[in-house]
């Protein structure tokens, strides 16, 4: 038999061994180090393939990557197509959209946003031999115009209704070449991709319509699945903490978007 000392420190061992093991599973679990962030080839500035380096880049990129840094988590930038982000989010395949996708109730009802990291609306663009004034989209009654498949805008134009026809695009790329051809009579777009583009020389045989004035302004945010708080938390914090030390604002004079 073992003497009463040895009983009484082995019984104190496994209460201290309990107490131990019952404290590290009501401890809350560690901030997640690395998450999977969904963004498009095709949404120059905001998220376009670099074929030099075949990486992903673009003002939201860099975004959600300063986000990261701030908030103490990386981030592993997966090529998405723009349909493909709310789907994949909320298939588990990515935890984060960061791509020039507009805030929207209906949106908002499948997935939660954070705080706006930029706001712009639609912009419209025609052929460069165009040069009638088109300063609202009654001026387009009864012509055939596009949009981006995924975007807001496709919805938005057949609620307005008039047109003979509103088709749909995979990308603004596309789009652009067939109003070149003149196969329709405008594309809408979101305005600072549209802009970008054409001032690198995307398409030469189409204009930028200046006087146009967007009714669909709205929010670009980071998009993640909802039911996650803390999440959110760690977002809108790093957020906040980019806007006012000034380094959100940098990106965006970077990419040219101010």
């Amino acid at each position: 038999m073992k003497p009463f000392h040895c009983l009484f420190k082995h019984l104190v061992g496994s209460v201290a061994l309990a107490a131990a093991v019952a404290t590290l599973g009501s401890a809350p679990a560690m901030a997640q180090a690395s998450y999977n962030v969904g963004a498009t080839s095709t949404g120059v500035p905001f998220t376009f393939l670099d074929i030099k380096t075949n990486k992903l880049q673009g003002m939201m990129v860099d975004t959600v990557t300063a986000v990261g840094n701030k908030a103490g988590f990386s981030v592993n930038i997966q090529q998405t197509p723009f349909a493909a982000l709310i789907p994949s989010l909320t298939g588990n395949k990515i935890d984060i959209i960061a791509a020039a996708m507009l805030k929207t109730e209906a949106r908002a009802q499948i997935v939660d946003f954070s705080d706006p990291v930029y706001s712009y609306g639609e912009g419209l663009f025609v052929n460069a031999q165009d040069a009638k004034s088109y300063k609202n989209l009654d001026d387009l009654k009864g012509e055939i115009v596009g949009a981006q498949v995924g975007t807001v805008f496709v919805d938005a134009l057949n609620k307005k209704g008039g047109f003979k026809e509103v088709k749909t695009y995979d990308s603004v790329a596309d789009m652009m070449r067939d109003v070149a051809l003149g196969r329709i009579k405008a594309g809408f777009g979101d305005r600072p991709i549209v802009a970008y583009q054409l001032a690198q020389g995307a398409n030469p045989q189409v204009r930028l319509v200046k006087e146009y004035q967007p009714t669909l302004m709205g929010d670009v945010c980071l998009v993640i699945r909802k039911g996650d708080p803390k999440l959110m938390e760690r977002l809108n914090k790093a957020i906040a903490e980019l806007k006012a030390d000034g380094t959100l604002a940098r990106i965006v004079e970077q990419w040219k978007l101010n």
